[in-house]
């Protein structure tokens, strides 16, 4: 199988322009993931980022998962459990109005430097959808202005850890799903693997790179792209060694934000029909919140089923 996607953004800047543009439009086709280094986040506040995340789990949040997860979960298991994962977690909130003063157990340094990493990893997304606008051949800033809605996007920060679990065979640490949103940038432990996505029948491992940014595609690409870009089925396997730490920043359409396949691209492929529906992105997310680690299909074809009553209204610009 072909190398894992890794994306050299400094060459964007240079005569390697067009060839790591192909690389790009090649990953969002057949991979629905790359990896990006040199992306213009300093080594110093990602290693700031896991040394905090990594100390608040310890302090904060690794005898809760022991005790609500660890001791019950596996406890007469003799087939793999399929209701539940291997994963402590907690949510930032950062747009449209950021919740991360709300959470008592985070000290300020630790406040501040994830409100840092979110303004960064928030001008990195929108960098990234305008390079996707690019090579679609869709207006600079299109993507963003379809994300947008009337208060803008939504932009939240799941902080995960992954403990060492002993019986791995019994529980995934994430089970399989596509994710409901826009463009996801993930931080990942560079030591612990664990990530995988499926392409072409087979489960690939995403490989663990020191201060590299993981991104993915969410189903709403899929549905503005008319399927031309795939969100991709991932998964996160429990590992028997080491605790892996993943900070995943979701940016997602706002939730009023009327999703749809952008007229540009079913002009220039006048022979294909428009397949993605129309719908309000929070009516979505509702479905998707039942539905998550079942086959994104179906919600596509739910979403048709109230298409009807949406109303249609031009892209928000302000």
């Amino acid at each position: 199988m072909e190398a894992f996607p890794v994306i050299n953004m400094e060459k964007l800047n240079g005569e390697e322009r067009g060839a790591t543009m192909e690389m790009i439009k090649d990953a969002c086709e057949n991979w629905g993931f790359f990896e990006l280094v040199n992306h213009g986040i300093s080594h110093e506040q990602m290693d700031a980022v896991e040394k905090l995340t990594k100390g608040h789990y310890r302090k904060c949040m690794e005898q809760r998962f022991k005790e609500l997860v660890a001791a019950k979960a596996l406890e007469g298991v003799q087939t793999e459990i399929k209701d539940m994962d291997w994963e402590s977690t907690f949510f930032l909130r950062h747009l449209p109005v950021s919740n991360v003063s709300d959470f008592p157990d985070l000290d300020e340094e630790y406040r501040k430097v994830m409100k840092d990493f979110a303004l960064k990893l928030e001008k990195l997304a929108e960098e990234l959808l305008d390079l996707l606008c690019e090579n679609l051949g869709l207006e600079k800033g299109y993507l963003k202005k379809a994300f947008h809605g009337s208060k803008g996007p939504n932009f939240g920060t799941k902080v995960s850890n992954y403990p060492p679990c002993p019986k791995p065979d019994l529980i995934k640490g994430l089970r399989a799903h596509t994710d409901a949103g826009g463009i996801i940038l993930l931080f990942q432990d560079d030591t612990v693997s664990g990530l995988q996505l499926l392409k072409d029948g087979q489960w690939v491992d995403v490989p663990p790179m020191r201060h590299s940014i993981v991104v993915n595609l969410g189903d709403q690409l899929e549905v503005i792209t008319n399927g031309k870009y795939k969100s991709v089925l991932h998964r996160v396997v429990a590992q028997t060694d080491g605790n892996r730490m993943s900070i995943a920043s979701f940016y997602n359409p706002g939730n009023d934000a009327v999703i749809y396949p952008a007229p540009a691209l079913l002009e220039k492929e006048a022979e294909k029909d428009q397949v993605y529906p129309k719908f309000v992105f929070d009516d979505y997310m509702k479905l998707y919140a039942g539905l998550k680690f079942q086959a994104k299909e179906p919600r596509f074809e739910a979403m048709k089923n109230v298409e009807a009553s949406v109303n249609m209204g031009p892209i928000a610009t302000a």
